[in-house]
């Protein structure tokens, strides 16, 4: 992984990272998982093969859970029990959900969430109103015919619970 690029101050609690290769994704996905605990909610965004599951899969390695992670696209949710004492990681990919937290609702992630680290892909404008902590995570990839590995990555803490965590951390 590169060094973070210079931090943006109009985004406080914000860190920029270069990601080369799936298996840097993996790593800090596995790093990540660090800093995370029951209760948090981690939002995924970017482009159809950015690294989304990729980057959940490490944090699923990290935070010691049952089962291989992979994209819950065509069951919307998957939950994955934790082999240790660390909470579950509940696992979604709201691609196919259109109607907002309404229909997020049927998956009943405000009863998972106090327990569980929740990942949702694809959850902008279906997920902020669960709680007003939680870490959005963009991921920027070149599109079209290309064969280029590189991500940009912003991560971004918002709300009280995020105020006062070392995001840069990650970029080491």
């Amino acid at each position: 992984m590169e060094a973070p690029a210079p931090h943006n101050p109009a985004e406080p609690g914000s860190v920029q990272i270069v990601v080369t290769s799936p298996e840097q994704m993996r790593e800090l996905g596995r790093r990540l998982a660090k800093l995370l605990r029951a209760g948090d909610l981690v939002m995924l965004s970017g482009e159809l093969g950015a690294g989304k599951t990729t980057l959940t899969r490490g944090l699923g390695e990290g935070l010691g859970v049952r089962g291989a992670v992979t994209s819950p696209t065509f069951v919307i949710a998957r939950v994955h029990p934790s082999l240790g004492d660390g909470p579950p990681l509940v696992h979604v990919d709201a691609y196919r959900l259109s109607g907002g937290l309404d229909e997020m609702e049927d998956l009943d992630l405000d009863v998972s969430l106090p327990e569980s680290v929740v990942v949702v892909e694809w959850g902008e404008g279906k997920v902020e109103e669960l709680t007003e902590d939680r870490l959005q995570v963009v991921i920027h990839r070149a599109v079209g015919d290309t064969t280029d590995e590189v991500r940009q990555m912003t991560l971004t803490g918002l709300g009280e619970r995020w105020a006062s965590a070392d995001l840069s951390v990650l970029a080491a």
